[in-house]
């Protein structure tokens, strides 16, 4: 694991994570942060202008995430469990990507961790 894991921080040198499902498989060698209740996020890397932003999520199981909105792009990469919203169940090898406008509430089951990349932070309902 290199230091970039250890905040949201722009990237000087490349980030580089071998083994990516053994680490979402045993993911408590990682510093998580809170996010949610039920939700955790270890940032990876973030533009220094807050847009683009790489992390961790790992939800307990029965966590949800309160609908909310992508003003650009959203990508999920699930790498164990299963992750879940209004279309689909979304198991472990599963790639999911948002389009800009695009608007979900999301929940874990079981519990789950992916990866994920926000091209624009998240809005969610007042």
């Amino acid at each position: 694991m290199t230091d970039a894991v250890m905040g949201a921080t722009p990237l000087v040198m490349p980030l580089v994570m071998e083994n990516l499902r053994e680490v979402a498989i045993a993911p408590d060698q990682l510093p998580w942060q809170p996010l949610r209740p039920g939700v955790e996020i270890c940032s990876l890397c973030q533009d220094a202008d807050g847009g683009g932003h790489l992390a961790l999520l790992r939800y307990q199981p029965g966590a949800t995430v309160p609908r909310h909105h992508h003003p650009g792009y959203e990508q999920i990469f699930v790498l164990a469990g299963e992750q879940a919203d209004e279309r689909s169940t979304y198991p472990a090898g599963t790639l999911v990507v948002n389009p800009p406008g695009s608007q979900h509430q999301v929940t874990s089951p079981q519990g789950c961790v992916v990866l994920i990349f926000w091209q624009q932070p998240v809005v969610f309902a007042p």
